[in-house]
């Protein structure tokens, strides 16, 4: 009981100490990313990331005006795009987008309604082609959800999101929700781009660094692993490409995402790496009791449904931990 109590009243400390932030007419950044590090309220998420990923400027004074004109320009693709319809577009990269997009979230019943889906599928289609030199990869599909689902919430207070009735969104809102995730969808692939251009290049890194990361960490498991045949790339592709959503559940996305975007979209990368070195040596005595099939199984579908914030923050303190031992020191993730 005392312990609520006081859980409610951090709370409400760190709510005032972001409204206070956030009433300035120049929003301190460096001082937004250090609250933000430890979770953003869900009342003000929509804003507070739309300032961390450089969408909204610090300046309030030009926030309306920039919005206004975002949105205008987006809307402006997909009228340009989707004039005829679907009939004049890439087929090939609609069919890829759309049987993606079907199977997105599929758990989710909001993620479930066709007004949704062809909203992202838009988002996907008009990002892929104003981005030839990598195209639509699958898995950004999956990077989509989280904007969205956080800038529609802020149409639904109070409400479970996940479970809204869509019809009783008006089409404007819609519309603004979908801007806003098309902007900062953008804004996050620049900042990991060379993870989708021909053969990903970005992500073999990654992996390469995983690998090498874990051997120090944990030498016992990285042994484990090299006795039984496993690979780094059977299980951690989808972990970097992804940026692990598909082990987790998507509240626990965007939790972990208040904390990516705080260290700033250059150095969402490099976090990832230790938080997937923190992810995977937290079931180190499980694995090293398996063999290679139950490994791959077990890393393919992670016990993490009843995950809460609670556990994602453990993660996300442990990943730190690496970060501040191993991140300053690039030898330290050279085999010896």
């Amino acid at each position: 009981m005392l312990g609520d109590v006081a859980e409610l009243n951090s709370k409400a400390i760190r709510f005032k100490k972001f409204e206070a932030l956030l009433e300035c007419a120049v929003v301190d950044m460096e001082q937004l990313k250090k609250l933000s590090w430890m979770g953003v309220p869900e009342e003000i998420r929509h804003t507070v990331w739309k300032l961390l990923m450089g969408y909204l400027p610090s300046n309030s004074k030009s926030r309306d005006d920039i919005l206004k004109k975002k949105r205008g320009e987006y809307l402006e693709y997909v009228h340009q795009q989707f004039l005829e319809g679907k009939s004049s577009l890439d087929q090939a990269l609609v069919h890829q987008i759309h049987i993606d997009i079907l199977r997105t979230n599929a758990s989710i019943p909001l993620y479930q309604n066709t007004m949704i889906q062809e909203s992202l599928e838009r988002i996907l289609y008009i990002w892929a082609i104003r981005h030839p030199a990598s195209g639509y990869v699958q898995g950004i599909n999956d990077l989509a959800t989280p904007f969205f689902q956080v800038f529609l919430q802020s149409y639904v207070p109070l409400e479970d999101v996940e479970r809204v009735d869509v019809l009783r969104i008006s089409q404007d809102s819609l519309n603004e929700v979908e801007s806003d995730t098309f902007w900062c969808l953008t804004r996050l692939l620049d900042g990991i781009q060379d993870n989708y251009t021909h053969a990903q290049p970005g992500i073999q890194r990654q992996i390469a660094r995983l690998k090498e990361l874990i051997n120090r960490i944990d030498a016992q498991l990285y042994a484990h692993f090299q006795s039984e045949g496993v690979e780094f790339i059977q299980f951690a592709f989808r972990w970097m490409n992804c940026l692990l959503m598909r082990e987790l559940p998507l509240k626990s996305t965007i939790r972990m995402w208040d904390s990516y975007q705080a260290e700033g979209i250059e150095g969402l990368s490099e976090f990832h790496l230790y938080v997937c070195a923190a992810f995977l040596v937290k079931w180190s005595a499980e694995l090293k009791k398996m063999e290679f099939q139950d490994i791959i199984q077990f890393l393919q579908s992670c016990p993490t449904a009843t995950w809460g914030d609670r556990d994602i923050e453990l993660l996300l303190s442990e990943a730190f931990m690496w970060k501040s031992l191993f991140g300053s020191s690039p030898n330290h993730l050279k085999p010896s």
